[in-house]
């Protein structure tokens, strides 16, 4: 059904040859494949001290490996492992056809331990995710042998039609951006979700704003593409069979996005749906700051078992935010925003940024002022970089400020800019 190789079986005019390259797969029927989740480092995006306090050995389900398991062919072997919870072992390794690696950039290194070890055992790799599709010129294509890049419901197609007649290419891309509404419900089943602190589910994809450190408009866009009613209810479906009962996390970037369809149909059919299961899931998500603006919406999000909201609040400092183009945080009061969506019901996590050229030296203790004051429970605090490709990347690159690529992990205490502050 399909084969592996860099020959296109199709322009092949020989039938013996065409026959060595088919027959290992006309007899078993089915590829194998394996999709590997690498570790992260201890690091906000961890958890793993906070987790010994729990049953839970990880903090949130790999949503994109689910997912692109569900592109697959439905009738190829699949195994998906998340290092964060089991350790990859090399039977594993050799059981597979193909290695698929997905990664955010924080997890690169562990990453590139994955692709090393696979290499060792002369198994193909297929690297993709937000880890790649930003940097994938600094991966030795020796190591890995496909690049599927960009959004998987166009690239992976693609892959999988060239990889069928055996001339898979090393690099997929686009500038296309997907249709949600064809994505497929993610193969929960693939791991044991109660390890799991929270199940991660997608609604939307893109952010309105344009703010210059955040490659999310890189990667996904300015409009909000949106999945319909029925997808995400499919998929809490999915999740309610599975046996899961806890915390669903909506790794929207902005999940308020697109404001009046959260009003009008999502909102009101996850309530629906709750309280015919009486509350089975509660859910946190990501938000901009006006979600405090809005009674309404606030009131159906908590409707809905949405108890826990993070918010970009970045800084205190007014001229940075203006430096940084946050929009949706100029010009307000920010603890009384924050303090209006505690009064709804709403627990307050909260990412904090210093490093800015407008910081004052005093920035520091603002911050922890501010974290005090607003009564945020979990605040991720980083020194600012500029991730490849952004406006804040651009400039800096035009003021010969940039430094080699940044680790992912924003509190390593490391970044990628030369700082105006001294």
């Amino acid at each position: 059904m399909a084969v592996a190789g860099y020959i296109c079986i199709a322009s092949l005019g020989n039938p013996a040859i065409y026959e060595r390259y088919l027959t290992p797969y006309i007899e078993r029927g089915k590829m194998k494949i394996l999709l590997v989740y690498p570790q992260y480092p201890d690091t906000f995006w961890s958890f793993r001290h906070a987790l010994k306090f729990t049953s839970r050995k990880a903090l949130n389900t790999p949503l994109g490996i689910l997912t692109i398991a569900a592109m697959l062919p439905v009738d190829w072997e699949k195994k998906a492992i998340d290092m964060n919870v089991s350790r990859l072992h090399d039977n594993d390794i050799k059981w597979a056809d193909y290695v698929f690696v997905s990664a955010m950039v924080a997890q690169q290194k562990s990453a590139r331990e994955v692709v090393n070890r696979c290499k060792k055992l002369n198994k193909k790799v297929v690297g993709g995710g937000p880890l790649f599709t930003t940097g994938y010129k600094e991966f030795d294509f020796n190591d890995i042998d496909h690049m599927v890049l960009n959004e998987a419901e166009i690239t992976l197609p693609l892959f999988l039609e060239d990889l069928k007649r055996g001339c898979a290419k090393r690099v997929y891309q686009t500038d296309q951006r997907a249709d949600v509404t064809k994505t497929p419900i993610p193969l929960f089943s693939l791991l044991n979700l109660k390890k799991y602190a929270s199940v991660t589910v997608q609604y939307s994809r893109g952010c309105p704003y344009d703010c210059e450190f955040c490659d999310i408009i890189i990667l996904d866009g300015h409009k909000p593409r949106t999945k319909t009613r029925d997808q995400i209810i499919a998929e809490l479906d999915s999740i309610y069979k599975a046996g899961y009962r806890g915390s669903v996390f909506v790794v929207d970037d902005n999940f308020i996005g697109n404001k009046k369809k959260l009003k009008a149909d999502i909102l009101p059919a996850m309530t629906e749906w709750q309280e015919k299961r009486r509350y089975p899931f509660t859910f946190l998500t990501e938000v901009s700051i006006n979600l405090a603006d809005d009674e309404e919406l606030m009131r159906l999000m908590s409707d809905a078992g949405f108890n826990n909201v993070f918010v970009g609040i970045e800084t205190p400092n007014e001229e940075s935010l203006w430096e940084c183009n946050k929009f949706a945080n100029k010009n307000r009061d920010l603890v009384t925003s924050v303090k209006t969506l505690q009064n709804h019901g709403f627990q307050v996590m909260g990412g904090f940024i210093v490093g800015f050229d407008s910081d004052p030296v005093s920035i520091f203790k603002s911050q922890i002022n501010f974290i005090q004051k607003s009564g945020i429970v979990t605040a991720m605090v980083g020194l600012l970089v500029a991730p490849p490709e952004t406006k804040l990347w651009h400039r800096l690159k035009k003021e010969n400020r940039l430094l080699p690529d940044p680790t992912g992990d924003n509190t390593d205490g490391t970044t990628n800019l030369v700082p105006k502050m001294i």
